[in-house]
């Protein structure tokens, strides 16, 4: 994990990521990638399906998604009946999830973007300058990573 504290911030990789086309999960996936011991293209892989809050379906935000791929890798447990171990891991993605809902106001894609209820398409919209304009998720990727590196920070 040392490697982290060196690179380019998470967040910003987050972001740029998202910009080069990759999902809200994968953006924040792929910018841990190392950490994971993943090439990023198995991160993306891994990651792809929980984009637009899982599927497009608009449930959970992706970039959430992300964190927790993210946090069950590094803090995540084997054994079924490791109860301690599996309490340690939820707490942590619990406070990961207060920090970002503190700064964000919601883990729940729909409620992030604004809109009542489920997509009607599976099909993901165009990236065009509109699209960027009206979607807050550059910048929810940003702010996941960057929650997500100050808390493997603090708990190293």
């Amino acid at each position: 994990m040392n490697t982290m504290m060196n690179e380019t911030n998470k967040g910003d990789r987050a972001y740029e990521n998202f910009l080069k086309g990759y999902n809200c999960t994968q953006a924040v996936a792929v910018a841990f990638a190392e950490e994971l011991g993943l090439d990023e293209q198995t991160a993306a892989r891994l990651s792809g399906g929980f984009g637009g809050g899982i599927g497009r379906m608009r449930e959970v935000c992706g970039t959430f998604s992300g964190v927790v791929m993210v946090l069950s890798a590094l803090y995540g447990y084997s054994d079924p009946k490791d109860v301690n171990a599996k309490k340690a891991l939820y707490e942590k993605i619990r406070e990961v999830a207060k920090r970002f809902k503190s700064e964000n106001g919601s883990i729940i894609c729909r409620e992030l973007l604004g809109l009542d209820r489920m997509e009607d398409s599976a099909a993901p919209e165009p990236r065009t300058p509109e699209y960027y304009k009206k979607r807050p998720c550059p910048e929810l990727c940003r702010s996941a990573a960057r929650i997500l590196e100050e808390f493997i920070r603090e708990n190293s």
